[in-house]
């Protein structure tokens, strides 16, 4: 069975280097990388009782791991906006319930650019901001790198995105 249905030729998978991160209607500019999108299921174990020598397996909670982003430190100010909606220096009245949370989509490209697959990310907010690395003048480090960390809802496959033609 091919792995693409539109393009039967094709025998690769996407690259993971082209992607973009949207949120509030735009996308943020500089990401250079975004953590995976993982979730695990809590496996629950029961036994019964005409059958004590070996448990019956079943499904309990799912948990999603948070997803952490980053990119090099530029003017845009998209990441610390959003990490001030969750906590303020001007306290507790300036941290917005409203704003706090967003819904966000991660998109893969392929390499001509089209849009491959895109995921929505459920009712994220930030709990980790690193607005400026350790600085150090003898180090090797190429470029100062921003950081989030974001706790979610839950993500899932826009199935409206489809396999599109490659020419």
């Amino acid at each position: 069975m091919a792995q693409f249905s539109v393009n039967t030729h094709r025998l690769d998978p996407y690259k993971n280097f082209k992607f973009r991160v949207k949120w509030d209607g735009r996308f943020v500019a500089g990401i250079s990388k975004v953590s995976a999108l993982k979730r695990s299921t809590e496996v629950l174990s029961l036994r019964e009782g005409g059958a004590l020598s070996r448990p019956l397996r079943s499904p309990g909670k799912t948990a999603y791991e948070p997803i952490t982003m980053e990119r090099g430190i530029t003017h845009d100010t998209a990441f610390e906006d959003w990490a001030n909606q969750v906590f303020s220096l001007q306290g507790d009245a300036a941290v917005s319930l409203k704003d706090m949370r967003k819904d966000i989509q991660v998109e893969l490209y392929n390499l001509s650019g089209q849009l491959v697959i895109r995921y929505n990310v459920f009712r994220a907010w930030v709990s980790d901001y690193e607005a400026l690395p350790e600085l150090d003048s003898q180090g090797e480090a190429m470029a100062a790198i921003e950081r989030i960390t974001l706790q979610h809802e839950g993500w899932e496959r826009d199935r409206d995105v489809t396999e599109p033609t490659e020419t």
